[in-house]
């Protein structure tokens, strides 16, 4: 039985991580960034969303997660409990534990970041899942069945808090960076109204305050799908990014609090972050990543590539970028207010194919300004 890895992303070993990188010239000058909070990470990030629970999925994206990192072109590592049945957390934390046990990687170098809420099988589990559940959630009063959503979704602090501690026995650390309350708008705020939702996040929100001051995790998030790129009026999970961080702040205080971080859709087929004036921040109407900005929030982008669908579209070219899939990252990792493009990868081909995106910087707000706001009028 391992012990738990220790330790959590900090200043100087995310510093020290990229200030290697670019002085062994395997990344661009500007491919790290640094935030508010000290740390500087990668404007490239690995998800691990795709794949089946398979013992072969599950050695390569070990591999994969190994390969990115050594190849000093990212530094964040993204995934969720529910993403392939719990394997994509084991797998990721096997490549972390090799990397640290061989002395080439510290774990405050790297930014780790999971999610929670969904109902989420184990691949290891022997019975069903109904029978899993039952065994695993219900009978021990972990969850009750009027705590569900649809059949899927639960955000109470005694499910979250089983859902953590999961998280972190798969990755095998002690800490998180980041735990994101994954799609909560999207899978409740249709099914029980606004103001039970915003209630529901509070004791969330509390949750995860509560996990901070236990060094369980650093920071939380919210991971969405629609709720920060639709119109006000238009659908039930639209969601206000100030109301939520007036929550995080009336929960964990106005410079204290742990709500750092949000992960929204966005590539070129997908661009309501940039190009919608959805948000308002002091009455101000704003888009998603103005708001984000304004409000002190750390914007990380999902699907780049449109889990390949964008691959065959007519690409703006890139200066030092060759492929398809080179162009999908540099836009979104180019564009102003966005931290980091997430990219699932498994195949040694594209692990490769995406990690040459370091290599080159991404554009200035100018030149992303003069390439595509002509485009986006």
């Amino acid at each position: 039985m391992h012990h738990a890895i220790q330790g959590f992303a900090t200043e100087m070993g995310t510093k020290g991580f990229a200030t290697r990188q670019e002085t062994q010239e395997k990344v661009a000058k500007n491919h790290f960034r640094k935030i508010d909070q000290g740390l500087f990470l990668s404007s490239l990030g690995m998800g691990s969303y795709l794949g089946d629970p398979t013992p072969e999925a599950d050695q390569q994206m070990e591999e994969a997660a190994l390969r990115s990192i050594q190849s000093g072109a990212i530094n964040v590592i993204d995934t969720a409990i529910n993403y392939r049945y719990q394997c994509s957390e084991r797998s990721l934390g096997k490549a972390l534990r090799q990397l640290v046990e061989a002395g080439t990687l510290q774990r405050d170098e790297v930014f780790i970041c999971s999610k929670n809420g969904y109902l989420s099988p184990d691949a290891h589990a022997q019975q069903s899942f109904q029978a899993y559940f039952q065994q695993e959630y219900i009978h021990p009063g972990i969850v009750s069945p009027q705590d569900i959503v649809g059949g899927s979704h639960c955000m109470t602090p005694s499910f979250l808090n089983h859902e953590l501690n999961q998280s972190l026995k798969n990755l095998g650390l002690e800490t998180l960076d980041l735990m994101y309350l994954h799609n909560a708008a999207e899978s409740q705020l249709g099914e029980i109204g606004y103001s039970q939702f915003m209630n529901r996040l509070q004791t969330a929100f509390e949750f995860y305050e509560q996990a901070r001051q236990e060094n369980r995790i650093r920071y939380y998030g919210l991971a969405t799908w629609n709720c920060f790129r639709a119109q006000p009026n238009q659908t039930a999970d639209y969601l206000s990014l100030e109301a939520v961080v007036q929550i995080a702040e009336s929960v964990g205080g106005k410079e204290t609090h742990g709500f750092r971080f949000i992960q929204l859709p966005y590539n070129l087929a997908m661009p309501e972050a940039l190009t919608l004036n959805n948000q308002q921040v002091n009455n101000s109407p704003m888009s998603l990543l103005k708001a984000a900005e304004v409000l002190g929030i750390h914007v990380f982008t999902s699907v780049p590539l449109m889990q390949g669908q964008l691959l065959q579209s007519n690409l703006p070219q890139f200066p030092g970028l060759k492929t398809p899939a080179q162009s999908c990252i540099q836009f979104a990792r180019s564009t102003p207010g966005v931290l980091a493009p997430l990219v699932g990868h498994k195949e040694s081909a594209n692990v490769e194919d995406n990690l040459q995106v370091a290599q080159a910087s991404p554009l200035t707000a100018q030149e992303f300004e003069s390439m595509f706001m002509g485009a986006h009028p």
